[in-house]
């Protein structure tokens, strides 16, 4: 018996108010149940419609199963290990717009329609100079959405209020300021007008937002039990921890649409979300994306392991609290609360958050994540942060593609995939030839944005640890920064 709204009696349908780009495990476990939780306690009533970012997504599942799924939150809430489970009723419908795509545009000619979400990972909002206004679907996610909005603009002829709010979950700096920029210059590519441009400046709110949830998603490993508990099939549970924190920076009228708050929910609309970013994104995500190179070439599987090391776990704390604290300006005793708090929620007993989920694009977050700290130690210090750099000589042997005789299933754009399959296969197994490996990785400013080959003694420092790794393996390699 598989869950669907005969199964689930309680299923409601709502009005459609929310486009969401991305069907992946973090959406449904943050955004979808934050709107599952206003529509039990709020008058908020809406529903999302949900559309795939990449031809391979989880759509017919999520229509086979009317939208429903089942979430469970397992982690510290209220100072006690809580684990509990809801169904989530939030999700209307998906739209493959691969296949769907006028029913896609419909979708905008709706007027009740009023928030955009998307999570297309931090590859995800970039430009595509070969998007055309007529490609059904564009390539890449600012491309369909600007496709979306002109199609809502020429239905509601420019109505003022027919504006959206729009508010993208991807973890890099300043995400709704470059998702507008891009879906400008897309409107300067398709000669789509002034009057256009100026209805997406005065009419619709573009906000830079701020997420943080672990959500490992499905349990593959447990779902047997997990069936048996829930008495129904269920091929999209999802799985988080019990924290969760959503930062929007925008008009505090948006809550008033958006009422969270009435929810109970920590969600905080501000001015400036620049220092929550910072901290957050260093400290927990940097952690995680130092992480999970070293432990997973290490032997580890999960960061539960991870952490709990007696080696990989004090190499996470030191990463933490001796390279990573010090480049950051909040108080120091605040700053380490957090990183105590990340810990604990690594260490979550309940969950099970596979390294190999957070190595998607390990390339552009470790640009995002933990290059500004490497950058900013470097400026402080006056030396090289040794964890940081083993870090990144991890990450360039982890996309050799190899643990002992086991292939890493690598997840990254094509041509980052492509650059170190060149590498490695003419790599000639001399000391020149994994500098040279180095120097063109860390010379690859696509997604670098510099040559970092730049900053004295990271090339040296890089060889000369992912030679150690090569010659003695991680687990001698690795006690040089210990």
């Amino acid at each position: 018996m598989k869950l669907n709204k005969e199964v689930y009696k309680e299923y409601k349908t709502y009005p459609e108010k929310i486009l969401q780009y991305g069907e992946g495990n973090f959406l449904r476990g943050f955004v979808d149940w934050q709107v599952d939780k206003m529509n039990r306690e709020t008058d908020f009533n809406g529903s999302v419609v949900v559309i795939p970012p990449t031809q391979n997504g989880k759509i017919d599942k999520l229509n086979e199963q009317d939208g429903l799924y089942t979430l469970y939150l397992q982690g510290i809430k209220d100072g006690k290990a809580v684990k509990e489970h809801f169904v989530i009723n939030s999700i209307n419908r998906g739209i493959n717009c691969y296949e769907q795509y006028d029913e896609y545009l419909k979708v905008a000619e709706q007027s009740e329609i009023r928030f955009i979400f998307s999570n297309t990972t931090e590859a995800g909002i970039t430009f595509d100079e070969n998007d055309t206004l007529s490609d059904k679907p564009q390539n890449s996610y600012p491309g369909k959405l600007t496709a979306f909005l002109y199609h809502r603009f020429e239905t509601f002829k420019g109505e003022k209020d027919k504006g959206l709010v729009i508010i993208p979950c991807e973890l890099i700096d300043r995400n709704g300021e470059k998702l507008k920029n891009i879906i400008l210059k897309y409107t300067e590519l398709w000669n789509l007008g002034e009057e256009f441009v100026r209805w997406l400046n005065d009419s619709n709110t573009f906000c830079c937002s701020l997420v943080d949830r672990i959500v490992p998603g499905y349990p593959k490993d447990t779902i047997k039990e997990v069936t048996e508990e829930l008495g129904y099939e269920d091929n999209l549970v999802d799985v988080g921890e019990q924290f969760h924190l959503w930062v929007i920076e925008g008009p505090e009228w948006i809550k008033n649409e958006f009422p969270t708050d009435k929810a109970g929910l920590n969600v905080k609309f501000v001015k400036d979300m620049t220092p929550y970013r910072t901290t957050k994104v260093r400290i927990l995500n940097g952690a995680h994306t130092s992480l999970v190179p070293v432990a997973y070439l290490y032997g580890l599987d999960t960061v539960g392991q991870a952490v709990e090391h007696e080696v990989i776990g004090r190499y996470v704390r030191e990463t933490m609290y001796d390279e990573i604290i010090p480049t950051l300006d909040l108080p120091e005793e605040e700053l380490k609360d957090f990183a105590d708090a990340v810990l604990e929620r690594f260490a979550n007993p309940f969950v099970k958050h596979y390294l190999m989920s957070i190595a998607l694009n390990s390339m552009s977050k470790f640009e995002t994540r933990n290059l500004p700290s490497l950058r900013e130690y470097v400026n402080r210090k006056g030396k090289l942060p040794k964890k940081l750099c083993f870090s990144l000589a991890a990450l360039i042997e982890f996309y050799k593609g190899k643990r002992g005789e086991v292939d890493i299933k690598l997840a990254d754009n094509e041509d980052i995939l492509k650059l170190y399959k060149f590498l490695w296969e003419n790599y000639d197994g001399t000391e020149a030839g994994l500098k040279n490996i180095v120097s063109t990785v860390l010379s690859y400013e696509k997604n670098w944005k510099m040559n970092l080959n730049e900053i004295e003694g990271l090339t040296d420092t890089v060889t000369n640890y992912l030679s150690k790794i090569e010659k003695l393996g991680i687990k001698e390699a690795i006690k040089e920064v210990m």
